[in-house]
């Protein structure tokens, strides 16, 4: 089975919304997986520990890390910047890992679009189809199916999506194939989304890492321009799901 922890930068709101983009990011890993990549973000916390007294327990919440850090405020900014930087790194070591991203460009949408749902089903749809394709890295089984275990969100909203999907899923037909819809019920997602408080799960905390890092790609604050930081995201080169899209080099999705 496969497992995608996910997590989002940006907010889903069009009218008065303080930014232009919404991010999710999916991080994925296989069930067998699983502990060898948790034992090496342990091991990985315990160097931050060492190295710059970030305590295991104390969670990197990527934007409030850097503007609003709390308790780690003792930490000099500069250093908590090279936490990400060495997170990021860490991260684009594991083989067996992958990420989908999904940006929805909330400039010119109609009022009426759902940006929330949008976004969501798109990346539940690549997260379906990947698992169907066996393009995911790491072991393959021909009947893998897949869990999603979202930080804290519209509870409610996205598990309603979820099970809709399974039972009615329209997407265009491709155009040699004539006009309509096509109803691709999404059957190997197990159970209702398992919802996480990212302080408590250091794969959340991947993928929130990974979405700020391309919220600050796509519109960098002033602070992670003048540090160079906007370019961190490439640095997840090697894990980001490049088959979720044909038409960006790194399988960002954008709608």
């Amino acid at each position: 089975m496969y497992m995608m922890y996910v997590d989002e930068s940006g907010d889903p709101g069009l009218t008065g919304s303080p930014t232009r983009y919404f991010v999710l990011s999916g991080l994925i890993v296989h069930e067998l997986r699983w502990r060898d990549y948790l034992d090496q973000l342990i091991e990985f916390r315990r160097r931050m520990q060492r190295t710059f007294g970030l305590r295991l327990r104390e969670e990197i919440h990527a934007a409030a890390f850097i503007n609003r850090p709390g308790s780690v405020v003792r930490i000099p900014r500069n250093d908590r910047l090279t936490i990400l930087r060495a997170f990021t790194n860490e991260l684009a070591s594991m083989p067996h890992i992958s990420i989908i991203n999904v940006v929805v460009d909330k400039q010119g949408k109609a009022a009426d679009y759902d940006v929330f749902v949008m976004a969501w089903k798109v990346l539940i749809q690549r997260f379906s189809n990947t698992i169907a394709y066996r393009n995911f890295p790491g072991p393959v089984n021909s009947d893998e199916c897949g869990m999603i275990f979202p930080d804290k969100t519209d509870v409610k909203e996205l598990t309603q999506l979820v099970r809709q999907m399974r039972r009615y899923n329209p997407i265009p037909q491709q155009p040699q194939f004539g006009l309509g819809y096509r109803n691709l019920m999404v059957t190997n997602i197990i159970e209702d989304p398992s919802f996480r408080d990212s302080s408590h799960s250091y794969f959340i905390q991947a993928a929130d890492l990974a979405a700020f890092l391309l919220y600050q790609k796509l519109k960098p604050s002033s602070y992670i321009r003048r540090k160079s930081a906007h370019n961190y995201f490439d640095r997840l080169d090697p894990i980001l799901c490049k088959v979720a899209t044909n038409r960006d080099a790194q399988g960002i999705v954008r709608i």
